[in-house]
């Protein structure tokens, strides 16, 4: 199976290194010209959950790659993501399969203006990953990805590609309702990533804090509102804050997350496709969203101090 990774950093990595191990043929593909030369040159320098690896893989622009792919998984910033569909919509054939694995909302909606409904799979993974220099990368964590088909007649398609990542120790898991999925990792990285941005704290620190229950629960009875208005999903808010305070204790306390990530290497931030997508949401419908709009101003004040342009 010939496979596209469209967005290689840390993520994008991880899953590629994870599904080359498997023997699948996968060709990583990024705009960073330094990472892209380093993997090119030295391989892939990879730690996934503490175990150091080097592959030797190719890796390329978009642009390079020129025939057609079985199978892509996007790994971009959600504010990149008609970029990169653009600029790899030669590699799309008429059976090409396209996973998205994006953080944040609203992002099958892009998909459709690329791709037909039976060739988009949407999913979410807890699958965390940093890159600590151009060619250099950690992984970790234990999954799940899950993942559903957005035509009802392509269930058979979807489970193949979940056996795909089965086989590939992505923990690969079919999901019934993906909207609520996505809404419930749009809940953690509402939370620990842009708190940890804030913050300037990693997730162990976080928890640690006197205020996180009291953050938690404000922050998820926004989204819940927002989940329930926008797609008829009902997220119980104790559920989510304890299955946020498990996920920050499955070994992953030290992780920096994406966000803060963005933030120390001076890059835009997802929070306009998190927090202040629900901010957008509960305002359509005549709601308030005060915690939201809050978090949402303190990322874009730390950008502008920052120098970070959106």
């Amino acid at each position: 199976m010939k496979i596209a990774i469209a967005g290689s950093g840390a993520l994008g990595s991880g899953f590629g290194y994870q599904l080359h191990k498997n023997g699948e043929d996968v060709t990583l593909l990024d705009y960073w010209e330094e990472h892209i030369q380093a993997v090119n040159e030295k391989g892939l320098q990879i730690t996934v959950n503490g175990i150091e690896d080097t592959a030797k893989m190719e890796m390329m622009k978009p642009a390079e790659l020129e025939e057609e792919m079985d199978l892509i998984f996007i790994f971009t910033k959600s504010m990149g993501l008609e970029s990169m569909l653009e600029d790899i919509k030669h590699l799309i054939g008429e059976n090409t399969k396209v996973v998205c694995l994006l953080n944040g909302l609203g992002h099958a909606r892009t998909l459709e203006k690329y791709l037909e409904p039976k060739n988009i799979f949407m999913g979410t993974t807890m699958w965390t990953a940093g890159l600590d220099a151009p060619g250099v990368t950690h992984f970790q964590g234990e999954g799940p990805v899950e993942l559903q088909n957005s035509d009802p007649n392509e269930v058979k398609a979807a489970k193949e590609i979940v056996e795909v990542l089965q086989e590939s120790g992505l923990y690969g898991v079919y999901s019934e309702n993906v909207d609520y999925t996505t809404w419930r990792k749009a809940c953690v990285n509402g939370t620990m990533n842009a708190l940890s941005a804030i913050l300037d704290a990693n997730l162990a620190e976080l928890f640690e804090t006197s205020t996180i229950n009291s953050m938690l629960y404000s922050i998820v009875t926004e989204f819940s509102l927002a989940a329930k208005l926008e797609d008829d999903v009902d997220l119980d808010v104790d559920e989510i804050v304890g299955y946020l305070t498990g996920v920050t204790a499955a070994n992953i306390g030290a992780h920096y997350p994406s966000m803060h990530q963005d933030i120390a290497n001076r890059r835009p931030t997802e929070i306009d496709f998190l927090n202040g997508a629900v901010v957008e949401i509960l305002h359509e419908h005549g709601e308030e969203a005060k915690y939201c709009q809050a978090i949402t101003d303190l990322i874009h004040a730390k950008e502008d101090v920052l120098g970070i342009e959106r």
